[in-house]
């Protein structure tokens, strides 16, 4: 977001004495409904964030104002509720209610804030406005706390307050973002490593403008089959404790004790985890071919094997696999709408987005975002008039 822009709006609210903070938003490279399954993911934070101006004061007072939803909502430190007038401000007050319960003594402030990370499309805005406000009013009283346990904070913020069951990988790649560098988590004991993205390539999001309506029935169907799985190669793997120990040679010789469905989501969480580490071979190689190819193998796994895309999304990744330049695409996300990724040699992005947006609005009838994004730093304090470095 332009950092400039972004001063020039909230210097005449809150003078010169203001502080600034900004969290990405995020796009997973590969690893899909694997991080439930104690798996591993391969995200990378993203040039589109969410800024924050903060004036700290003497009080327990917090007022927060939305330039996106444009909305205000207040509270006190000492007694942080839920508001159901100003849903957006949850994710503020859950993640102040959080830190304060761990024994952070926070300070009251004025907040405005803003982003371009779009809303609801699959990009983590949510996760990204929870890390800024974490960062923001830890850095104001004086605290330093470990990226890691930011994103612990944060996830807890929003499954507990908030009241959404997600994972933590958002929270982590917002809070640990290189740039230049995906991160490989191991989602069972949160270890994880930079990996270098090749140059001369884009990740190029395409929003397809479907808001994912089925995704909580859905998911919770599709961990219960997983959960199903392991429970039946329990039997015969008794050393397994969630579907990432079980090799896909494992799975084929025990294909025979699952039902045909179960087996097929259990396909695609052992082939996917597989496919990260492949994905991390290839990036660390440089070898774009391969890891174009993983992404293409991995949603033909979630489209078929896990049925979690839909036509809009399948419409959208053929599109972008036609174009010049393309390493590979897929959807990315939990599915049944919201982003596919594609991976695009840097000399054809521009054309690439001037040929899919309208390919995909005639086959569909849906008029699509596309953004072109690097690998981006995980969250930050930005100086004071220093807009001219701002993402755009």
């Amino acid at each position: 977001m332009d950092l400039a822009a972004f001063q020039r709006r909230v210097t005449p609210e809150l003078g010169d004495e203001y502080r600034l903070f900004r969290a990405p938003g995020r796009v997973n490279l590969i690893g899909e409904h694997t991080d439930y399954n104690d798996g591993f993911v391969l995200p990378a934070a993203i040039d589109r964030d969410v800024l924050m101006a903060v004036r700290p004061h003497g009080g327990r007072t917090v007022t927060l104002v939305s330039l996106d939803f444009e909305g205000v909502s207040t509270f006190s430190l000492d007694e942080i509720g839920y508001d159901p007038a100003q849903p957006w401000s949850n994710y503020l007050r859950g993640v102040c209610f959080v830190l304060e319960e761990a024994g952070f003594h926070l300070r009251g402030a004025d907040v405005i804030f803003g982003g371009d990370v779009p809303i609801g499309s699959g990009l983590s805005s949510s996760a990204a406005l929870e890390v800024a406000t974490a960062t923001a009013f830890l850095s104001l009283a004086e605290y330093d706390v470990p990226g890691e346990e930011i994103a612990r904070l944060c996830q807890r913020a929003e499954n507990e307050f908030v009241g959404t069951r997600c994972g933590i990988m958002d929270q982590f790649i917002s809070a640990l973002g290189e740039a230049d560098r995906a991160l490989l988590i191991d989602c069972r004991t949160l270890a994880h490593r930079s990996i270098p993205v090749p140059p001369g390539v884009k990740l190029v999001v395409g929003d397809t403008g479907v808001r994912r309506g089925l995704v909580s029935s859905e998911y919770n169907t599709r961990r219960g089959q997983c959960e199903e799985g392991v429970a039946i190669l329990q039997t015969v793997l008794p050393g397994i404790t969630a579907l990432r120990d079980v090799t896909p040679e494992q799975l084929a010789t025990h294909k025979a004790l699952l039902p045909e469905m179960v087996y097929r989501r259990c396909r695609h969480v052992v082939t996917e985890d597989a496919r990260v580490l492949q994905a991390v071979g290839a990036m660390e190689a440089g070898d774009l071919l391969t890891l174009g190819r993983l992404l293409n193998a991995s949603h033909e796994s979630l489209r078929d094997d896990y049925e979690v895309s839909c036509r809009e999304l399948d419409t959208m990744v053929e599109i972008a696999r036609r174009q010049p330049g393309v390493y590979g695409a897929r959807m990315t996300g939990a599915g049944f709408g919201g982003c596919t990724i594609s991976l695009v040699a840097a000399e054809h992005a521009d054309a690439f987005v001037a040929a899919v947006a309208p390919a995909y609005e005639a086959a569909v009838n849906l008029t699509p975002a596309i953004y072109v994004c690097a690998a981006s730093a995980g969250a930050r304090e930005e100086e004071i008039g220093d807009g001219e470095s701002g993402a755009a």
